[in-house]
């Protein structure tokens, strides 16, 4: 099978190592030739959107792996008129955001940028993590993950989840309690979110939900930046009330000089929570185990259904 890999360079040399590429070229034979390709590999920086025109010129085109997490920049309707497979690495790199979510959640709960503007309070006055009440707003790849790692954990934290597509039954099993948004927004003292950006996500995290947030809570956001209304919560967090990390934020990058890139008690980071650095190699594994399965013609683990893009990150 003839492979083409459209991804910026920077991103293919940390996803695909020699190794790797070695893997690759031992079952496929590489093409810059969009005509000549079977199987499209892409990943952060690509060129290709699946589009009517694009695949015209590209009549062999069978599957797309994409190394990334959202295909949304990807595909279109007529990628799935085509019958083409689409694969994607979302699940390996929920991985890392779930991990830089959990120690958030910990540095949450013990009010460690609070306490790190504060100087060195006594020990009675500190706050621990045992107990704490965390909100989940959505059970993705990701909020499914942080759930787990959370209700694992020694500390004891009561987990609570929003989820319109969720259960109470299926967030038992979870380890949460299913709530409405509002009650989940008054209740818990860490929130997290972990929902798509959808048209009905926008700003979902609003002025009248960030007030409900008990006065000392913790805001993180791993997902997207809009899903936050980011002038209240820049009231609230310059107010003192409520605390912040944010990997991603709105609009991204935030302008130089916002207060949110200031403040003692927020934590602002570009954008890494997912696969970075030696982390990326293992979106490229998934990706060339992925084109082992399509050549041995077995399932593809990552398989995107076009049923189910509307509500994916």
């Amino acid at each position: 099978m003839r492979v083409l890999v459209d991804m910026a360079h920077d991103v293919a040399a940390a996803v695909l190592p020699p190794e790797l590429r070695a893997r690759l070229g031992r079952l496929t034979d590489p093409t810059d030739t969009p005509e000549h390709a079977e199987i499209l590999l892409t990943g952060w920086g690509h060129r290709w959107v699946l589009d009517r025109p694009t695949l015209a010129g590209a009549p062999a085109l069978r599957a797309v792996v994409h190394t990334g997490g959202s295909v949304k920049s990807l595909v279109t309707e007529a990628t799935w008129e085509r019958g083409i497979l689409v694969s994607a690495a979302a699940g390996i790199n929920a991985g890392p955001v779930a991990d830089y979510t959990v120690a958030a959640v910990l540095l949450a709960a013990k009010k460690a940028l609070s306490a790190a503007a504060g100087g060195w309070p006594r020990f009675a006055a500190r706050r621990g993590a045992d107990g704490t009440v965390v909100g989940v707003i959505g059970a993705s790849r990701v909020g499914r993950k942080v759930l787990a790692r959370l209700h694992a954990a020694e500390a004891g934290y009561r987990l609570l989840l929003y989820d319109p597509y969720v259960s109470p039954a299926e967030a038992a099993r979870l380890g949460a309690r299913l709530l409405d948004l509002e009650t989940l927004c008054r209740q818990c003292q860490v929130l997290t979110l972990h929902a798509p950006e959808l048209p009905a996500t926008r700003g979902l995290l609003n002025a009248a939900r960030l007030a409900l947030i008990p006065d000392g809570g913790t805001v993180i956001n791993t997902a997207r930046g809009s899903l936050i209304d980011t002038e209240p919560l820049t009231r609230e967090c310059a107010a003192g009330r409520l605390d912040a990390f944010l990997d991603v934020t709105d609009p991204e990058p935030l302008p130089a000089g916002h207060p949110l890139l200031s403040l003692p008690n927020v934590l602002v980071t570009p954008h890494i929570a997912g696969a970075q650095g030696s982390e990326a190699r293992r979106l490229g594994l998934f990706a060339v185990r992925e084109i082992e399965r399509l050549v041995r013609g077995e399932m593809l683990l990552g398989l995107v259904r076009p049923e189910e893009l509307h509500r994916m990150a």
